[in-house]
């Protein structure tokens, strides 16, 4: 049974989860499709104009610490970054646009790590061609086909799909009309894929 992961690019949790998704979902056989979409316009349904984490104090304090300890026991690289949440737009459309190709996860991992490891502007051109060029893509006409209008309504319709699936924070995992929200639920939604 196929796994959805939704992510979001400036979703600290959602760092996590791609970095431990391959590893579990390896052992079990399930396939990982990885789709990208964009929080922005779901916080804005609610009424939202910033991340839940900036807007209640006390909670985006937790999420800090939690993160801090989730990455140590799991040996991910961590580093706060300076400026949250950044424009995770272009290589969210990077991501659309690469969709199944098998070179997206990789080039998703890095852009997380660029951002929460290595305080980079993810939203900067760039940052996103360096990362490109690292997992042997053309930067250049990738960039352009992400950037093209096609992509652009393709991602528009992606992260409408995942509110039709009910996806209303990221990482979320869709498996068979089955939601799993949240890093913590990850085992869970591999457990769902294996034995459904």
């Amino acid at each position: 049974m196929r796994l959805r992961f939704w992510f979001e690019f400036a979703s600290t949790y959602s760092y996590v989860a791609a970095s431990r998704i391959e590893s579990l979902t390896a052992a079990s056989g399930a396939p990982v499709e990885w789709k990208a979409f964009l929080l922005g316009p779901i916080f804005q349904s609610q009424g939202w104009n910033d991340s839940p984490f900036n807007i209640y104090p006390s909670k985006g304090r937790y999420m800090w610490r939690d993160l801090e300890r989730l990455c140590e026991r799991e040996g991910i690289p961590w580093r706060r970054p300076s400026r949250f949440p950044r424009s995770g737009l272009l290589p969210a459309r990077v991501a659309c646009w690469a969709g199944d190709r098998s070179w997206c996860a990789e080039f998703t991992r890095r852009v997380y790590r660029a951002n929460f490891a290595e305080d980079r502007e993810i939203s900067d051109l760039e940052v996103i061609a360096s990362i490109l060029d690292a997992v042997g893509q053309r930067s250049a006409e990738v960039l352009a086909r992400a950037q093209s209008a096609e992509t652009k309504d393709r991602l528009r319709a992606q992260t409408e799909e995942a509110v039709r699936h009910g996806v209303f924070g990221a990482p979320s995992f869709v498996v068979d009309g089955e939601l799993f929200w949240g890093n913590d639920r990850l085992e869970a939604a591999v457990e769902w894929a294996r034995s459904h």
